[in-house]
């Protein structure tokens, strides 16, 4: 559906008689499988938003080629159009709008009739859980039934590829898990392949078949959720002891199993340790052998924020 190579973008600045050029993505390569849920994770700056509207003819590359729903970016950007859906960040839906008709007349702009875009527009309300809402300005909707309301103006001509850009900001947590359920109908029911970025960890590890990393311009990282995790070393033991005297001989128990470096922050004590899980008895057992008052002990399995800092050395969420 989606074959990128060493797609780039330069942007040309200019402060006073100064000049200068802003690699926003630095050649990428990018391909994405026929019915594929894939989700492209960076934080704000390091080109995902330039590299999605890139792909989505919104923007021309500097160099590097691509096809996009069996057609060429460069030369073929009205077919890429009329083969895909595209669900902004900010959302495409005018307030006053009728929800029913907003979808129907996107779907004329496509060129299907308005009967198909009528009888189109109907189905996706059911599937979108929309029903009772035709008739309601798009303004009086919450913040969910506003973001369905943009994927089914992106699904209305019947597109195999849809680009998702950031679908569930702003939305509170049921809101969220709700959204999730219809993402995933959109392969499982309606046959779709799914571009999907998102800053939200959570989403990409419980959609996505696969996840794509893009730091400063350059994809780090392409693998599935579980075997990116699979890269961190160990789960995270953290241990929180009783008292000051305790840190020290608790760190030292702790690096005995360790494989990272054991950190100290007050009186937590906290290193990776391959299957943290079945390590904790051994454990326990050595520090109270060692005499350290144990008061909570934690072990985590690997996140996708920890494959970030494994692969960048900092946390995605402290990028943002």
């Amino acid at each position: 559906m989606i074959h990128a190579t060493a797609l780039a973008r330069e942007f040309h600045t200019k402060r006073g008689k100064e000049k200068s050029v802003v690699t926003a993505v630095a050649g990428v390569d990018i391909d994405v499988a026929e019915g594929e849920i894939v989700g492209f994770l960076g934080p704000n700056g390091a080109g995902k938003t330039t590299t999605l509207r890139m792909l989505t003819t919104l923007l021309q590359p500097t160099s590097g080629s691509a096809t996009v729903a069996g057609f060429d970016l460069a030369t073929e950007p009205v077919k890429v159009r009329q083969n895909i859906g595209y669900v902004s960040q900010s959302g495409s839906t005018s307030g006053s709008a009728l929800a029913g008709l907003e979808v129907v007349d996107h779907g004329m702009l496509y060129g299907i009739s308005k009967t198909q875009a009528t009888a189109r527009a109907r189905q996706l309300f059911d599937q979108l859980d929309l029903d009772g809402l035709w008739d309601r300005p798009a303004k009086t909707l919450s913040g969910g039934q506003r973001r369905r309301l943009d994927i089914a103006m992106g699904l209305v001509h019947d597109p195999k590829l849809v680009f998702l850009d950031e679908p569930t900001t702003g939305l509170d947590p049921q809101a969220r898990a709700n959204l999730w359920t219809h993402i995933s109908d959109l392969r499982e029911k309606l046959g779709s392949t799914v571009f999907l970025t998102t800053h939200y960890l959570d989403e990409a590890d419980a959609l996505c078949d696969r996840v794509m990393v893009i730091d400063h311009g350059t994809i780090v990282a392409s693998d599935t959720p579980d075997a990116l995790k699979r890269q961190v070393s160990g789960d995270l033991v953290t241990l929180s002891v009783g008292s000051e005297t305790d840190v020290a001989a608790a760190a030292t128990t702790l690096a005995a199993i360790a494989t990272s470096e054991v950190t100290t922050d007050a009186l937590v004590v906290s290193a990776r340790v391959l299957d943290g899980g079945k390590s904790m008895p051994d454990l326990l057992r050595a520090l109270d052998k060692a005499k350290v008052e144990v008061t909570s002990i934690e072990s985590r399995r690997p996140t996708l924020d920890d494959v970030f800092l494994t692969l960048t050395g900092r946390s995605l969420r402290e990028s943002e």
